[in-house]
């Protein structure tokens, strides 16, 4: 990979968090994620799964923030995550995965409208409500059922997301 593919994906990376385009990453672009998916899914905040979207949500946050956020004011700049968020993902793509592991729980159990499971079309609901563009959603969505069973599992979407992390450095 040439330094501008690099730089296009972690320039897409930084802006999946970003979530109010203000060019940082902060505590409440994970409370805006959070949400967003509790209204597509009409889920109430106060409610046990809308309490561990928030909780789930915090935890990411503060996992970033661990592991990002050098200068300590709560935000986390491009610059920072590029030398910390993206380095240590490109290192160890799954134990970012696990920071993520309680908000993706939650989000999972969410979209999980008959007690069977998460579908394709409602990953692709989540990733459209977190920024993904329809079309790229369906089909990001479908690719996560990767046991064909028509149900997300949970190592599906963490293997899934530790991947869409995983971005290798030009050098690589």
């Amino acid at each position: 990979m040439d330094s501008a593919e690099y730089e296009r994906k972690i320039a897409a990376r930084f802006a999946t968090f970003d979530q109010d385009g203000s060019g940082f990453i902060d505590r409440e672009d994970f409370s805006t994620a959070a949400k967003a998916v509790l209204a597509e899914f009409g889920t109430a905040a106060r409610s046990e799964k809308g309490q561990a979207v928030f909780g789930g949500a915090e935890a990411f946050w503060q996992g970033m923030a661990g592991i990002a956020d050098v200068d300590g004011d709560q935000r986390v700049s491009r610059e920072e995550f590029i030398t910390g968020a993206a380095k240590r993902l490109r290192d160890n793509p799954q134990r970012f995965a696990e920071i993520a592991r309680p908000f993706l729980r939650a989000v999972i159990a969410v979209a999980d409208e008959d007690g069977l499971g998460a579908t394709p079309p409602a990953a692709a609901r989540v990733l459209r409500v977190l920024g993904t563009a329809p079309e790229l959603a369906e089909q990001v969505a479908l690719g996560l059922d990767t046991d064909g069973d028509g149900r997300i599992a949970e190592d599906e979407i963490l293997a899934a997301f530790a991947a869409y992390c995983g971005v290798e450095a030009p050098d690589a």
